[in-house]
């Protein structure tokens, strides 16, 4: 349902500045591209894919190579002066038992996952960020229309009373209450004027711009809607758990202190590792160092399998004590989490009592700003037949004022909440494994 605000608040746009207009799809999709925060949340996420190698690189076996070479001189019999020589050892070492192995795959899988739904908080917090700044801008920039408008059709009421007041037709009170009346507006009109500015300073944040001026500042397109919108909180509540971000994140944070947890605890258990060692020489019977018979020496290429075994029988406390800590930390992010989870259901409760407050404000706010508009346009018709004095008229205008400055704010708390209410409901922004629609 469009707001009676439409044909009102067209009348005075040219006192804003001449940047370009900007849609609010328009900002929202410039501030996924541009978002300093959504930026680094991005970089962080690719961190977190190298981090998941760090975690995996435990299972893989460690390969190793050396290739001893040089010159061998000096005279012997059959042989050149100077003969070069080299030798190939290479060597794998594989875990067969370790206990860490199991969780550092997990927790290598959990750092992914975080990086990503942290990538989607941010998102989710600067989209609601830069929606917030352009319902703001677009409910001062038309009060500070409303305001501009009153206040020039008082300058008129002055500028007559000024010319009755000459012409001996009234008293120097009713001119000086006239324009008292009038600059009452201005500390208003400056007021709104700073918080437009403000708004779109917000807004050119969020959409990761560096304006050089305020008239270079992005300006707001559109208008504030109302739309009254059925809830139904407990379904709300029960997917709103299931598919907010911060929830899901929270959840991972629980899952990622676990498995450091089981990490720290695998140095309890015993650790076997296999190893494979191999030697390729050209000429056999090359006399290894320390041997003590021929049947040590080296073949012309050989492999030799090991198996190592260890274990850690005591612990001075570095082992409990940092499990300990972290286990800790992993009962601190359960609760935190279960208190998250506990709070929607208030949230959404709370911001769908707004949103029926807020309903019948503006229902009341509309009826009144009909009711002004007919006790206007009887006193400007009274007053050009004499019928009605210049301070009745004055006030029929500032009433008039009033209630549309109501009707106003009641659009601009409407939708404030519903962005509220997309939030809390999880429903602010569809990711791709969201296959929900909004509410409407």
């Amino acid at each position: 349902m469009k707001t009676p605000l439409a044909s009102i608040i067209a009348c005075a746009l040219p006192i804003l500045s001449k940047a370009e207009p900007a849609t609010l799809e328009a900002v929202l999709n410039a501030t996924l591209d541009k978002n300093p925060a959504i930026q680094q949340a991005k970089i962080n996420l690719e961190k977190a894919a190298g981090q998941r190698l760090v975690f995996r690189s435990k299972v893989w076996p460690i390969v190793t190579a050396e290739v001893p070479a040089g010159i061998q001189g000096g005279h012997r019999g059959g042989h050149n002066t100077n003969q070069p020589f080299g030798v190939l050892r290479g060597g794998i070492t594989q875990p067969l038992f370790d206990a860490a192995i199991p969780a550092s795959l997990r927790r290598g899988d959990v750092e992914l996952l975080i990086a990503q739904q942290q990538l989607n908080v941010a998102v989710v917090e600067q989209l609601h960020s830069a929606r917030m700044a352009f319902c703001s801008a677009l409910y001062n920039r038309d009060l500070l229309s409303l305001s501009a408008k009153l206040q020039r059709r008082l300058d008129e009421n002055v500028a007559s009373q000024k010319d009755r007041y000459k012409s001996g037709l009234i008293d120097r009170g009713a001119f000086t209450s006239a324009t008292v009346q009038a600059r009452a507006l201005d500390s208003q009109i400056e007021s709104s004027r700073r918080a437009y500015t403000e708004a779109r300073l917000q807004l050119a944040a969020a959409m990761g711009l560096a304006p050089s001026s305020t008239e270079n500042l992005p300006e707001p397109k559109g208008e504030l809607q109302f739309a009254p919108i059925v809830i139904d909180v407990d379904s709300e509540t029960e997917a709103a758990v299931k598919r907010r971000t911060d929830l899901k994140l929270a959840r991972l944070l629980v899952r990622s202190a676990n498995e450091d947890q089981r990490i720290i605890e695998a140095r309890y258990y015993p650790k076997v590792s296999g190893s494979v060692s191999a030697f390729y020489i050209p000429v056999s019977g090359i006399h290894r160092e320390g041997s003590t018979s021929r049947t040590q020496d080296f073949l012309s290429s050989e492999i030799q399998e090991t198996a190592t075994y260890t274990w850690q029988v005591l612990d001075n406390g570095k082992v409990a004590g940092a499990a300990m800590t972290k286990r800790k930390t992993r009962e601190i992010n359960e609760i935190a989490c279960q208190q998250l989870e506990a709070s929607v259901g208030r949230d959404l409760v709370r911001i769908r009592n707004d949103l029926g407050a807020i309903e019948a404000g503006y229902r009341s706010f509309a009826a009144a700003v009909d009711a002004a508009e007919h006790d206007r346009a009887a006193v400007r018709q009274n007053l050009g037949g004499g019928l009605a004095s210049e301070l009745e008229y004055r006030l029929a205008e500032s009433d008039f004022f009033k209630t549309q400055s109501g009707l106003l704010g009641a659009v601009y708390q409407h939708n404030i909440a519903r962005a509220e209410w997309d939030r809390a409901s999880g429903r602010y922004f569809q990711f791709s494994e969201d296959t929900g629609q909004n509410v409407h």
